[in-house]
């Protein structure tokens, strides 16, 4: 059997071999990096059989392969998120669901872990399944039905939208990791840098928050899903309020249909071509697609987090040495669809991005623990990692800092790009809110914590000043 549309490989992440041209057959080919439990499995498409049994002679822990779909079908990978044992669901099951909307399907052993052998592939009328384990799904379909599928999934799995078109493999190159190590090298405690960064306004940020989440009652938004009216309303509100603080920016639309990013810039007062950039994504995701998504947690943190940057920059009369942009990005949810057409912009123009920070989730405290901040164990710039990490223990000492598998956000867009890229999270571990992908996910709640959200955007600005430069 050799299908006519060539062949999906699922491989390990460890790719080196396909990057470095010694199998050019799938290296070219590259359709993203995604999660299943704790391993990064990369997706991959070959023209002919040929090319897939050479891979699976060079590493037979290259063996997930199936008939790749007709060319008019999208393909979706879902995955289980990093959970607390304390909000597992046994009952929780994908295919269930959307079986329950699209009609029956099969599911288990050799029928979807589909092999080289008997290339064997599940399908109904509504969508086909090309992998599958207890923890991730690759499935293709109609791309309109794709699109929306986020909103019939259970709370605690996520859909990835795989590119409709293949890419190069692009690591981060070490000429890229090396401004990088330059910072860690000489990173020492500034009394500019605590000033400004302590001078982030509690109260400005709650008040943000409850904006976004449509709490204050005067905003109007009730969702702010990426094909929401609310997500509109909070791209052109987060615009106007950093263009308020002296930055120019644009509403940059990368999908029809889908709320726009919105991508701010300051600057630098030096001649350079230099940019640090941080972000949040704004946009929210509510109960099985329940018109209420307020994402009080699920972004509004992360996003009130970095509108706090700017407002301080702009109360501190902070000039930068080097371009800073701060990036709202919509698509999130749907599988990083805004970040990824903004990182394939800058490396369409080889942008001088010295490192992207996202911050997703940092207002929820788990009962009875510390302070915390979370950062990627999985998929991310490990020096940039242990910048933000050295930073936090200088300036936020009491944020306990540690790793966590709540992987990945935005930050992965830039990391796959070959651009040095991190995360920042509320947690040294799994995911602990209950509201997470809920439509209760409100700031005016229990365990919802002001405070760790301000510690973290400290973190976030902190190493910014550090990284950019800058005069007050």
């Amino acid at each position: 059997m050799n299908p006519s549309n060539g062949w999906l490989l699922v491989a390990p992440h460890g790719v080196q071999a396909l990057s470095s041209g010694h199998l050019n057959c799938a290296s070219q080919n590259y359709y993203g990096s995604y999660i299943d439990a704790d391993k990064v499995y990369t997706v991959f498409k070959v023209e002919d059989e040929g090319c897939a049994q050479a891979i699976s002679e060079f590493n037979q822990d290259f063996k997930y392969f199936a008939p790749a779909p007709s060319s008019d079908s999208q393909l979706v990978w879902l995955r289980k998120s990093a959970i607390d044992p304390s909000l597992k669901s046994d009952s929780e099951d994908p295919l269930i669901y959307l079986q329950d909307l699209w009609g029956p399907t099969s599911r288990g052993g050799q029928d979807t872990q589909v092999v080289l052998e008997g290339h064997q592939r599940v399908s109904n009328r509504a969508f086909e399944v090309h992998y599958a384990s207890d923890n991730a799904v690759l499935l293709s379909m109609d791309s309109s039905r794709a699109a929306h599928i986020d909103t019939s999934l259970p709370a605690f799995w996520k859909s990835t939208l795989l590119p409709t078109s293949p890419s190069s493999y692009i690591p981060v190159p070490p000429s890229a990791i090396e401004p990088v190590k330059h910072i860690l090298e000489n990173l020492r405690f500034n009394p500019q840098v605590a000033s400004v960064v302590n001078n982030i306004s509690l109260a400005q940020i709650k008040n943000d928050v409850r904006f976004l989440t449509g709490e204050d009652g005067e905003s109007g938004i009730v969702s702010r899903h990426s094909f929401s009216k609310g997500a509109v309303t909070a791209a052109h509100w987060l615009k106007e309020r950093v263009e308020a603080t002296g930055a120019s920016c644009r509403l940059m639309p990368f999908l029809t249909g889908f709320a726009p990013n919105v991508i701010c810039r300051y600057a630098a007062i030096r001649d350079t071509n230099t940019t640090v950039l941080i972000s949040g994504h704004y946009d929210s995701r509510g109960s099985f697609g329940s018109v209420r998504a307020p994402g009080g947690d699920d972004d509004g943190s992360g996003t009130t987090g970095v509108l706090s940057v700017a407002r301080t920059i702009a109360r501190k009369g902070v000039k930068f040495h080097s371009n800073v942009e701060l990036a709202f990005f919509a698509g999130e949810e749907q599988g990083l669809l805004g970040s990824r057409a903004y990182a394939k912009e800058l490396r369409s123009t080889d942008a001088n991005l010295l490192l992207m920070i996202q911050a997703d989730m940092t207002a929820y405290r788990a009962p009875g623990e510390p302070l915390q901040l979370g950062l990627p164990d999985i998929i991310g710039t490990s020096e940039v990692t242990q910048l933000v990490a050295n930073i936090s223990n200088i300036y936020t000492p009491e944020l306990k800092v540690g790793f966590t598998p709540a992987c990945c956000s935005d930050h992965q867009s830039f990391h796959e790009q070959g651009f040095p890229a991190s995360q920042v999270f509320e947690r040294a571990g799994p995911i602990a809110d209950p509201m997470y992908h809920n439509s209760g996910d409100l700031s005016d709640r229990e365990n919802y914590d002001f405070e760790q959200l301000r510690s973290i955007a400290k973190v976030q600005f902190a190493t910014l000043l550090h990284a950019a430069g800058f005069e007050l």
